[in-house]
């Protein structure tokens, strides 16, 4: 799986929440080499949501992925279960990892646009870009999405109602639901702690963006489940509040973009980050 390979070529890091008043530690991996790009994960996962665009973008930067408190091999930030302690306890931690003379690009993917735009707004200068991804918590009505209960399950009954879950909320097409994406699926459920599907609601993101000092980026699929049929509405208000805003929406792809359309994800990630 390319998951197990990145993990065993990655420089695992840890920094503690002790002092911050909470317990335990938030768990970075670290590929490549260069400009330092933040990634941080969707809800209910972990680094293993970008697992098809490491590769590709370690070759041009230093990628520090996160597994975002709660959730991965994270411990809980201290505080109430909120996306401005989930952001305060990156930011301490991305302090210690990077120092005062920090910089870096930040990418967030869906859970991760929310928090990531909670840390811009904390990090000022230190962040040279914010790019969001399949962002909600926009202010706009979501599509209801049913998912199907897994806790009492097992063998293949649970992995087949993963492929189910997946093709509800994460993939567009059944037939990119391959035994990576189930077996990441797994493995991010089996090990989240923060509930965060509660954060998506509500304009959590939007009401940070007047705080942000950073050029910001946007990038939706087509067909995004979270967000269709309403995306040009969402880029509307986003380009109304930040003019200098590049979007763009990858044809053919669901909510979790980057790993339906890895190369094409990968291709208008890079073309935001290097845009001046």
């Amino acid at each position: 799986m390319l998951f197990e390979t990145l993990q065993a070529q990655a420089q695992r890091l840890t920094t503690s929440l002790a002092p911050l008043g909470g317990e335990g530690e938030i768990v970075w991996y670290r590929w490549g080499s260069g400009p330092v790009l933040v990634l941080l994960h969707g809800g209910t996962g972990s680094w293993r949501h970008w697992v098809r665009n490491i590769g590709f973008l370690a070759e041009s930067y230093t990628v520090l992925a996160a597994d975002m408190p709660g959730l991965g091999e994270s411990a809980m930030a201290p505080g109430p279960a909120e996306p401005q302690s989930v952001a305060a306890a990156l930011a301490a931690s991305l302090a210690e990892l990077l120092g005062p003379e920090r910089s870096y690009d930040l990418a967030g993917f869906s859970f991760g646009s929310n928090i990531g735009t909670h840390l811009a707004a904390i990090e000022g200068a230190h962040v040279r870009s914010h790019t969001i991804i399949g962002a909600a918590s926009l202010g706009f009505l979501r599509q209801p999405v049913e998912l199907l209960k897994i806790r009492d399950k097992q063998g293949e009954e649970r992995m087949a109602t993963h492929r189910l879950n997946l093709n509800a909320l994460m993939l567009k097409n059944p037939a990119n639901i391959d035994d990576e994406a189930v077996r990441i699926q797994e493995w991010n459920t089996v090990n989240a702690r923060l509930r965060s599907r509660g954060f998506a609601s509500g304009s959590s993101l939007k009401d940070q963006l007047p705080h942000v000092a950073a050029p910001m980026r946007a990038i939706w699929g087509e067909f995004d489940q979270v967000a269709w049929p309403h995306i040009p509405e969402r880029l509307a208000m986003l380009h109304e509040a930040r003019p200098e805003l590049i979007s763009q929406i990858i044809p053919g792809a669901g909510h979790w973009v980057m790993y339906e359309a890895p190369d094409a994800f990968n291709a208008a990630l890079l073309r935001m980050l290097q845009a001046k």
